[in-house]
């Protein structure tokens, strides 16, 4: 079978297969929307097999999904779709990448935090009683929902109004998606609590297939898709990483997202990041190993050793 370069992203290989493509998962890790100038090793294999596991289990409960078959050590098959511009979807367009990214917030941390405390967020859009003072790290009320672009270089938070008008869904195939995204996440859940995490949050994609029939995409609950903390810690008031927020609260504390995001916002040059000490590398590595133990139940040892 002739397999052609598609896309070469930050962190995944895609090649075309004709009528499917093939995933393969690199070592590489990005941040912010920024590819960073170090491999962690076996990350790329543990993200693999997390999104086969997830992927099994969703077929077993009726979930559609585009896996078909999982090539070791760090590969899978999958059906193929059409990437088409916004402004080319149509009502009765099939078979295409639904181009939203559908974020679920289960806890008052990442993102979401940061928008509380800079006030562009109230508690009361998150469930809590309006006025209450939200510390990180708590339960949101209810599980928060929201979408964001996934075509455009940098994602950018949307609106139900504009997800809809972009992405061609219809109110009931938006409320399709979202309770898809509130069972594979229950789902989650009941996994890895008893393996001792907490599931924060995560990130999901769905598609058309060619019969208009919404399928979940790409891969989810992942070290890289999704936010895990140690239970045990917790419980005791730390929060524990065990996910690429390891990564990235590294960047944070030596002032690097900072200075990216303000260089953002006056859209002036993004500054270059700088690689990654020998010490975080081997932290990193351990946690995506721990990690895929952790979500999926099983010791790891590498296919490609």
């Amino acid at each position: 079978m002739e397999r052609k370069p598609l896309r070469m992203g930050s962190v995944k290989e895609v090649y075309d297969l004709g009528r499917e493509l093939e995933f393969r998962f690199t070592d590489r890790i990005s941040v912010f929307d920024k590819v960073i100038p170090s491999l962690i090793p076996q990350k790329g294999e543990t993200l693999c097999r997390e999104g086969v596991h997830w992927f099994m289990r969703a077929k077993r409960m009726g979930i559609a999904t585009h896996f078909e078959e999982f090539l070791p050590p760090n590969g899978m098959r999958v059906k193929k779709v059409d990437v088409i511009e916004p402004e080319r979807i149509r009502p009765e367009s099939k078979n295409y990448l639904i181009p939203l990214e559908v974020i679920c917030r289960w806890y008052a941390a990442g993102s979401i935090y940061d928008r509380l405390v800079e006030g562009k967020v109230r508690p009361e859009e998150l469930g809590f009683p309006r006025g209450r003072k939200v510390e990180y790290g708590m339960p949101l009320p209810e599980p928060f929902i929201e979408v964001s672009t996934k075509l455009e270089r940098i994602d950018r938070l949307l609106d139900k109004r504009e997800a809809l008008e972009i992405s061609g869904l219809s109110k009931d195939e938006y409320d399709q998606i979202c309770e898809t995204v509130l069972k594979i996440d229950e789902d989650i859940r009941r996994e890895v609590e008893p393996r001792g995490l907490v599931h924060v949050d995560g990130k999901k994609e769905f598609a058309f297939d060619d019969e208009r029939r919404i399928m979940i995409v790409d891969v989810f609950g992942t070290a890289d898709e999704d936010r895990f903390w140690d239970k045990a810690k917790y419980e005791d008031g730390e929060f524990l990483d065990l996910s690429k927020e390891f990564v990235r609260q590294h960047y944070r504390k030596t002032g690097y997202k900072d200075q990216l995001y303000e260089a953002r916002e006056r859209g002036g040059a993004e500054p270059y990041i700088p690689p990654l000490p020998a010490e975080v590398i081997g932290e990193a590595r351990l946690i995506y190993i721990r990690l895929f133990e952790m979500i999926t139940g099983e010791r790891f040892e590498s296919y490609g050793h």
